[in-house]
């Protein structure tokens, strides 16, 4: 029993390294600006995320152990979403404490999360063919594309 207590402590302590580097690029943002400074509403807010990411990592390691398939194979982020999802529909309390938090100052570590996880799959990658790279790169052209044709449609139509 010591040993699962003992992945569930680390998993609490690598998502409090990630508040820790939220907390950190939030504090670079005023020191950078010269202005504002971390308040209790910022860690409040964090600790929500921090309790929603750790329930999540609880159901999807309790998943693990379910015998379907698909319930099995679901992603941690997805279990961390659908947690964050119910309980802000629940009560606008975490709402308004996620509000605190700068929305810059989470993408650095969830992209860094994401690249890890993504990284953990490149021998997946290599077994896929050489035709990937060349859709990857048609899906990447086509989204900066679209998107930009997009924008000069909303400043063109904005500018009248």
């Amino acid at each position: 029993m010591s040993t699962g207590l003992n992945k569930y402590a680390k998993y609490a302590l690598v998502l409090l390294l990630s508040v820790g580097l939220i907390l950190f690029t939030e504090q670079m943002k005023f020191i950078k600006n010269g202005e504002g400074h971390i308040t209790i509403g910022t860690i409040a807010g964090l600790s929500v995320l921090w309790l929603f990411s750790f329930i999540g990592v609880l159901i999807s390691t309790l998943m693990k152990k379910v015998p379907l398939k698909f319930l099995q194979d679901f992603p941690v982020l997805g279990w961390v979403s659908i947690v964050s999802l119910i309980c802000c529909l629940i009560s606008d309390v975490f709402v308004d404490a996620i509000a605190n938090v700068n929305f810059l100052s989470i993408t650095t570590p969830i992209l860094a999360f994401a690249g890890i996880s993504v990284a953990d799959r490149l021998v997946d990658l290599r077994k896929t063919s050489w035709r990937v790279a060349i859709v990857a790169v048609f899906v990447f052209t086509g989204t900066y594309v679209g998107s930009a044709l997009l924008s000069e449609l909303g400043l063109y139509l904005s500018s009248k």
